[in-house]
């Protein structure tokens, strides 16, 4: 066995508006993980965007990792897992989601495990419970998916986004358990139906990569956002200053408190500069659909 290499897994985006708990993005916004084997297990975390009140023990990616091996009866030889990540924690960028699928690797790698794409999209969603962002850390690109009863994952993929991505990062931490304490339990039959025909036409907009529907349908999400709006920091400021930028639409990231904006490539410097001076409290990253999911790289002995 080779005894040092890299995990490489792209954060996420999900739902896009009322593609809720179906619709993902991966982001060009990596979590990495460096990995050689040792005697002993060892986490090392580079940078800001990585728990420091961690354990060996209680490691989300430790963790997820050995119980994967103990699914399929599979020991894991101990390692030194050095990580650094361009995730905010609990900002809607699906950090945990490439925690997990970053976390499957490693079990693939350390018990020998031979896992195909659809084992890894199958239990990375079942861990996180639906498949938006875990599918889209697994493939990359946009990930429009289903998952059954028995926890099987389908899904449509889609390699090439000809547009830009701009996310308004505020700081503070939206947990996801939070912005789902004030959602609905149920929507009257008019009401579903007009939100299942949006996300219906978002889907089919995406697939068809008409940029101007796809705006427009970003923003006309009824299952969730109405009901969020309320918990993120400058929200309809956000959509209006992005829409007045030349943006195609603007939704949360997730269940916040980012918001994503899909743009023109050629606007995408302009588009910057002016929502920095515009929303100063807020980190805003220019970023691009990412070329590819989860990547492991094998070097050195």
């Amino acid at each position: 066995m080779m005894g040092k290499w890299q995990i490489k897994v792209p954060g996420s985006t999900a739902n896009l508006g009322p593609g809720f708990d179906s619709i993902g993005l991966g982001l060009s916004l990596y979590l990495t993980l460096e990995i050689t084997l040792q005697d002993e297990w060892e986490f090392v975390h580079i940078g800001d965007n990585v728990p420091s009140d961690t354990t060996v023990e209680t490691h989300l990616v430790y963790s997820i990792a050995q119980q994967v091996a103990k699914q399929h009866n599979k020991p894991l030889r101990p390692c030194k897992v050095e990580m650094a990540s361009e995730l905010p924690l609990a900002r809607g960028l699906g950090s945990s989601a490439a925690a997990i699928v970053a976390a499957i690797e490693l079990a693939d790698i350390l018990g020998e495990l031979d896992l195909s794409t659809q084992d890894k999209l199958n239990i990375s969603s079942q861990i996180e419970g639906h498949p938006d962002n875990a599918t889209a850390s697994v493939l990359g690109g946009l990930t429009i998916s289903s998952m059954d009863e028995q926890g099987i994952v389908d899904t449509l993929h889609i390699q090439e986004i000809d547009a830009a991505f701009v996310v308004f990062i505020p700081n503070v931490e939206l947990k996801t358990a939070d912005s789902r304490g004030v959602l609905p339990d149920q929507f009257d039959r008019g009401y579903a139906v007009r939100a299942s025909a949006n996300a219906n036409m978002l889907a089919a907009s995406l697939i068809a990569k008409d940029y101007v529907r796809i705006g427009r349908y970003m923003e006309a999400d009824l299952f969730h956002e109405p009901f969020r709006a309320q918990l993120i920091p400058n929200y309809a400021e956000i959509h209006e200053a992005a829409k007045s930028a030349g943006a195609y639409g603007t939704a949360l990231s997730g269940a916040g408190p980012t918001l994503i904006s899909m743009i023109p490539l050629h606007v995408s410097e302009q588009f910057v500069l002016s929502m920095q001076k515009r929303f100063p409290a807020h980190k805003i990253v220019l970023t691009t659909a990412s070329p590819s999911g989860s990547t492991v790289t094998a070097y050195g002995w």
